[in-house]
């Protein structure tokens, strides 16, 4: 992986790359084994688990090497309480896992860090394509070292757009847009949107690891996020809006 030095990432994004960058090489080693074993179905998913258990060690490992009162929220070890409450980490080791089981490298590594229940730094990082979306409150969006910014498309035959695929919606404005997509990886949907290669995204089910370094992303590429309600986000709400803030409008009374 080959990345220039050239980025205007702050100490903070810096640690949290690092990470990501770290976790990221079993994942991948994890993944290239995977896709030649021929194992059951039982070991497949004790195989993912411990993919994403080691991913998820080496995050909180590192993360507290450099701030250690800091607690966190896993996906798998789920709430550790740190000596300082008003930071914590929220962590997915490996979002996309049904991906990862079917040898389809559209995953993620999803990592935020909340202060005073705000985020207030993300990093989503797709390994395979050795993409990293980083966002910090008030300093803008990038993948790599590129500025995002959420599309400006605003006609519906133009729009490409990722849903869940059973969402009510679906049947409202199937046949009249350009295309449909459900991914299976949320947090790289919402970090999609922040680049404009989606431009409207509707989500049910989501985690708050899925959604926490995604509502930044948007947000600071210039996109609106709710709850599908259409309520300001609360990521502990399994479900998600996001787009600009003239197709928000128009696409929050189809799924609220």
């Amino acid at each position: 992986m080959v990345r220039s030095s050239q980025t205007p990432k702050s100490a903070l994004i810096n640690v949290m790359s690092q990470a990501v960058y770290k976790a990221a090489r079993g994942i991948v080693r994890d993944f290239g084994e995977l896709s030649h074993l021929q194992i059951t179905r039982k070991s497949i998913g004790d195989f993912v688990s411990s993919a994403d258990k080691r991913s998820e060690q080496i995050l909180i490992d590192e993360l507290r090497k450099v701030r250690p009162a800091f607690g966190f929220l896993c996906e798998e070890a789920g709430e550790i309480s740190g000596r300082d409450e008003r930071h914590r980490w929220i962590i997915d080791p490996l979002d996309g896992t049904t991906n990862f089981l079917h040898s389809n490298p559209h995953f993620a590594i999803n990592l935020a860090l909340e202060f005073d229940n705000e985020i207030i730094a993300g990093v989503t990082y797709h390994p395979i394509l050795d993409e990293l979306f980083w966002a910090e409150k008030g300093k803008g969006a990038f993948c790599n070292q590129k500025r995002l910014r959420v599309s400006g498309r605003r006609d519906l035959e133009s729009l490409l757009i990722c849903c869940t695929h059973d969402h009510p919606a679906v049947e409202k404005i199937k046949g009249k847009i350009s295309g449909l997509r459900y991914t299976g990886a949320g947090a790289l949907d919402l970090a999609y949107v922040a680049a404009g290669r989606f431009d409207v995204c509707f989500l049910e089910g989501l985690k708050p690891w899925d959604m926490a370094a995604g509502v930044l992303l948007v947000r600071e590429a210039g996109g609106v996020i709710t709850n599908t309600d259409g309520k300001p986000l609360d990521i502990y709400v399994e479900s998600v809006l996001c787009a600009n803030e003239f197709l928000h409008k128009d696409f929050l009374p189809l799924v609220k």
